[in-house]
């Protein structure tokens, strides 16, 4: 259920037994140059056939041959319940489906490389980034929550899926002119921070990089700095996972604060557990 914040959490911080993660706080930790991080994950759910729903594979499939963009909406439409469904299960979107549709739009771009300055997991000019990018902007409040949601999910051990879908939401941010989308990045990853550890590996490192790199800008934007209170827990993420407190400064640089700042409980289990 989407509430149980903490199990999930639990559930996708396992990872192989004969594996090590890398500590996510060391600084200039190079993700992509990991060796793990070239090996695709095992996944046993047949997701292809639950795409078979509503023929919505095939519309993928035509949309990544033609590039129709009408095919775009008839994908986002095909998301949404029956209204008589939509009562039963508290939700507008099938989330299953959903969840089918991002793995497998996800799984062709993994292996391609570095043409994104800053996010090396995407190609600009592909038509998985299209379909990507119309659901992350058309999609509705709950939609998108679920979406980026389905996304988060994946933000596991490193593996092929965690690097692409890690530099998938931190492209959404970057390449995004609408603050609500960043503001549901945002919410998305830090209601799974502030939570009782385990944290996930893939978890940490995006939110890491999401507030530590300048090109994101992530301490001037309106949603950070709407309520005294909320600012003083993105401070308090900040010195949990970068040993340091950042203060966001009229001229526009980022400057270090004190670091004698406590940092929340919660979060700061992450670094003993890492």
């Amino acid at each position: 259920p989407i509430p149980c914040v903490q199990i999930r959490n639990l559930i996708l911080s396992a990872f192989p037994r004969n594996m090590k993660l890398p500590d996510p706080f060391m600084p200039n930790l190079k993700v992509d140059l990991l060796p793990e991080i070239k090996v695709a994950p095992r996944i046993l759910a047949s997701y292809t056939t639950t795409l078979l729903q509503q023929h919505l594979k095939h519309d993928v499939d035509t949309f990544m041959r033609t590039r129709e963009k009408r095919l775009l909406e008839t994908i986002k439409d095909k998301l949404r319940l029956p209204k008589k469904d939509s009562l039963l299960l508290d939700t507008k979107y099938n989330v299953p489906l959903l969840n089918a549709l991002l793995l497998y739009v996800g799984v062709h771009l993994p292996q391609h490389g570095k043409t994104l300055p800053g996010q090396g997991g995407m190609q600009q000019n592909n038509p998985s980034l299209d379909i990507f990018m119309y659901l992350a902007h058309n999609l509705d409040y709950e939609g998108r929550y679920l979406f980026l949601g389905a996304i988060a999910n994946h933000l596991r051990y490193p593996n092929t899926h965690t690097h692409y879908f890690s530099c998938m939401l931190l492209y959404l941010f970057a390449d995004t002119t609408d603050e609500v989308v960043r503001e549901q990045i945002t919410r998305v990853l830090l209601e799974r921070l502030i939570v009782h550890r385990p944290h996930p590996w893939g978890l940490l490192i995006t939110f890491i990089e999401l507030i530590k790199n300048r090109r994101f800008d992530f301490w001037h934007h309106s949603f950070v700095k709407c309520a005294p209170e909320v600012e003083k827990l993105f401070q308090s993420v900040a010195y949990t996972c970068l040993g340091t407190t950042i203060d966001r400064q009229s001229d526009g640089e980022l400057n270090q604060a004190q670091q004698g700042e406590a940092a929340q409980p919660a979060v700061a289990g992450a670094i003993q557990d890492a």
